[in-house]
């Protein structure tokens, strides 16, 4: 669990008061669930669906079991911390999940398994059959009943409702939801769950988050948590700050606000607005709803033992006894449970709710026992056949003996390491050591970013003739990887059959992660009648993670015919072949990941016209690679510096572009924002990419004229990528010059067509497109361009940089007009 240090750092405001003494916030964070045994559960769509106030208040403030359950990745949406998209940027969301979670108490999970999973983020949509469509809606469904069946919430709220102005996939995860009430607990609905040792489970409630006049429960969570030192919805907001990819989080005041909720199905007959009633909130109420009077009064007891525990914080050594004695009686009343007459679906929860508050004392005991565990890998990265060690240190920092500790080290089972370490006693201010020789196998896997941890460990000690296991994560990622990775750059490759390059330089990066020297030979899989120069090159290595860059120019044939194609990138070593690129994910708010996939580079040949001379400046908001893509096309592009803008000479340009969002990642295009205009006036052709309706922009100040951004922004898009587009002036050089488009030039395209459409515009800007999402009215406001001065400004939210991503001619032939009127005026 993170201490309050690490929540109250990632606000902002953060000062030197915060590393003042605080609460024993671990400590309560674990024996605050002690109070209550109802398990609640949220559902989402995207890592940053979930209701992180509420929540905050339901584990943090009365400790109820929270989790957050989540359809997709979230590959499909920005990244604004870096380049990475698809699926690279899905493994950084993930992974803010799970961190995020932690601030609020929450467990996070996904309903996507990997990383080619079909319950995928394809990008925005407006229906709910639509994404279910493309996920698989059994997948999905078999999916999220399993998870309910293992789980067993008692409260279920998704995150959205099911209304037009939701997120498809918001109101897919809304449907299921809702659907899942009944069918959770009917045996005849996936029953080849039973098999697997599932039962059917009722959920007890389901809510759906509303406005306060469709209320039927109200709860106030804006009150001041004194152990957190923060409100319930200031730990929601910290929790999202860890969210840094969508830029979530905000520093908001201490006041009130509260949850709307609208019970739509309850397997309860109590009529109270309670957000519990009817449900057993803890073992005492337990106690009454059972008939057996003995097991009755061993439910008492045991709820009387966990109060104690809670009455007893902060003070560690105290709480140790009564945890362990409660831990004991947990596990003599499963066996009660198990041997009662209860009703069977009565045993089955209750029987639940004894492993959930055994899982939770045992977190108490480490806890409370004082016992600091550090473990050390000789290295994270690991390769197939490698060995190496792990070290665990296990610290007596509190003031009592500490008995029969125990480490072992857990492991894939084809992974060879020795047993357990018995560490036996362990004294005030005493330490030892187990080390663990590991060794990787042979054929181990490669590593997989979802998969469950590689290695961990379970630490064991007794205490009043009771044993208590934890199982401990190391600080970062343990990951089996390639020896060498192969990276090609550019990953894309545009063939201009109008003016072929004689050639085309490319770079392959090779990295080693064997632990020691070696030494590879590095060569191009070449389509036929392509060469390279040279045909091969050497790349030696000293040790693990040294990196080396080998370059090539490819030789295209006399005459390329249009398509697609692909080269591969491949590096020899002691025989073996490596061909895959490992894509390192490495940021300080989230453990290090990897995106592994095959070392190609994606080619595609078709006409692509371009005037003589044209000279471009890119203004590169570090959000898309469309400045890269075109200049690997052939067009004459710098990307201008912060210095560039504020002195530089931009008269020497035909256009200037900017990237997408370019207000938000370059901070110095508004602070420069009159020279653009000058630079327009003086005549020139300025193309700016969008902007959302978050992002630094004014309206009537930051363009030549008023533009406005659409809002709600879920209203201002054009979801469906096969939409038909009208060109509304087709006679216009921007659709003639120095390309002809095309019906066919719209054709391919991924994703979506635009998003962020203009909801406002002065009169002197021109329109040039129409186009709508089906059973919609068409907007028109896709490609805007007016008269400014002797000059020209275009703003565009069409999303030509994922269409020049996928390699669609349509997408690199329109923005080439867009980029070339500079040179037609």
């Amino acid at each position: 669990m993170l201490s309050v240090l690490l929540v109250t750092s990632l606000m902002p405001g953060a000062t030197a008061a915060n590393e003042q003494a605080k609460p024993d916030t671990d400590l309560w964070s674990a024996v605050k669930p002690l109070e209550t045994t109802v398990t609640f559960l949220n559902t989402g769509a995207h890592p940053d669906d979930e209701r992180s106030d509420f929540l905050a208040y339901l584990s943090r403030g009365l400790g109820v079991k929270t989790a957050s359950l989540i359809a997709n990745r979230g590959e499909g949406g920005q990244n604004a911390i870096g380049n990475e998209l698809g699926n690279g940027l899905g493994i950084i969301r993930s992974n803010e999940m799970v961190e995020a979670a932690k601030v609020n108490g929450v467990k996070a999970y996904h309903l996507s398994e990997t990383t080619s999973d079909p319950i995928y983020d394809f990008g925005f949509s407006k229906s709910p059959d639509e994404t279910l469509e493309k996920w698989g809606e059994d997948v999905t469904y078999s999916r999220l009943i399993r998870f309910i069946r293992t789980y067993q919430p008692d409260i279920v709220m998704p995150s959205f409702l099911n209304v037009d102005s939701q997120h498809g996939h918001h109101r897919a995860m809304n449907v299921l939801s809702v659907r899942a009430f009944e069918d959770a607990a009917d045996p005849s609905v996936f029953p080849e769950q039973l098999k697997d040792g599932l039962e059917p489970w009722q959920i007890k409630k389901l809510y759906l988050p509303v406005g306060k006049g469709d209320a039927t429960t109200s709860i106030e969570i804006g009150d001041y948590d004194p152990i957190y030192e923060m409100s319930y919805p200031q730990l929601g907001e910290a929790s999202r700050y860890l969210h840094k990819s969508q830029g979530m989080g905000r520093e908001i005041p201490v006041e009130p606000r509260q949850t709307h909720l609208q019970l739509v199905a309850s397997a309860e007959d109590d009529d109270s607005d309670d957000l519990f009633a009817g449900i057993p909130y803890d073992f005492n109420e337990w106690a009454d709803a059972v008939k057996d009077k003995k097991l009755s009064g061993k439910l008492a007891d045991l709820q009387k033992s966990l109060d104690g525990i809670v009455n007893a914080y902060p003070d560690r050594a105290a709480i140790l006894p009564k945890s362990q004695k409660a831990l004991d009686e947990a596990r003599k009343l499963a066996k009660h449970v198990e041997k009662s007459k209860l009703d069977g679906a009565v045993k089955h929860d209750l029987l639940h709710k004894l492993q959930l508050k055994e899982e939770q004392l045992g977190e108490v005991s480490l806890l409370s026992s004082d016992l600091q565990t550090d473990i050390d890998i000789g290295s994270y990265v690991l390769t197939k056949g490698e060995e190496t060690e792990v070290t665990v240190r296990v610290t007596n920092t509190g003031k009592q003996k500490v008995h029969h500790v125990e480490a072992t080290l857990l492991s894939p089972d084809d992974w060879r390491h020795e047993g357990p370490a018995g560490l036996k006693h362990l004294n005030p201010g005493e330490s030892k050591t187990a080390t663990f020789k590991v060794s990787v196998p042979e054929d181990a896997g490669y590593f997989e970013p979802y998969a469950e941890p590689a290695l961990q460990v379970k630490l064991s000690f007794k205490e009043n003739g009771v044993e208590t296991s934890n199982v401990l994560d190391l600080d970062n990622t343990v990951s089996v990887l390639p020896e060498l990775s192969v990276t090609p750059d550019p990953v894309n490759i545009t063939v201009n059959t109008a003016e072929a390059q004689n050639e085309i330089p490319v770079k392959v990066k090779v990295k080693n992660y064997k632990d020691g020297a070696a030494k590879a030979t590095v060569s191009l899989k070449l389509p036929d009648g392509w060469t390279s120069v040279p045909e091969s090159a050497g790349a030696n290595f000293a040790k693990r993670f040294d990196e080396e860059t080998v370059g090539f120019k490819l030789i295209p044939p006399e005459t390329v015919q249009e398509g697609e194609f692909n080269v591969g990138a491949v590096a020899e070593m002691d025989g073996e072949t490596f061909n895959t690129t490992v894509q390192e994910i490495k940021y300080e708010h989230i453990n290090d990941s990897y995106d592994l996939y095959p070392s190609l580079i994606n080619g595609v040949a078709f006409e692509l016209l371009k005037p003589e001379g044209l000279k471009v400046g890119y203004i590169d908001s570090g959000f898309d690679q469309m400045a890269d893509s075109f200049i690997n096309a052939g067009f004459d592009i710098t990307k201008l510096t912060p210095e560039d803008l504020a002195n530089g000479d931009l008269s020497r340009y035909d256009t200037i572009v900017t990237g997408i969002r370019a207000t938000l990642g370059r901070e110095d295009l508004l602070q420069n924002n009159e020279r653009i205009k000058e630079y327009v006036r003086n005549g020139g052709h300025f193309v700016m990419q969008y902007v959302t309706a978050a992002d630094p922009w004014d309206a009537d100040l930051t363009p030549p004229y008023r533009l406005k951004i659409g809002t709600p922004s879920i209203e201002w898009r054009v979801t469906d990528e096969h939409s038909e587009v009208t060109m509304t002036k087709p006679d216009h050089p921007l659709f003639n010059y120095p390309n002809k488009i095309g019906a066919g030039d719209w054709d391919n395209w991924v994703q979506e067509r635009g998003l962020y459409f203009p909801m406002e515009w002065d009169d002197r800007y021109e329109t040039f497109v129409s186009m709508a999402d089906p059973g919609e009215d068409p907007f028109t406001g896709g490609i805007l361009m007016a008269d400014y001065g002797e000059g020209t400004y275009l703003y565009t939210n069409l999303v030509f940089y994922r269409q020049v991503g996928a390699q669609v001619p349509g997408g690199y032939r329109i923005f080439a007009n867009l980029m070339s009127y500079g040179a037609y005026k």
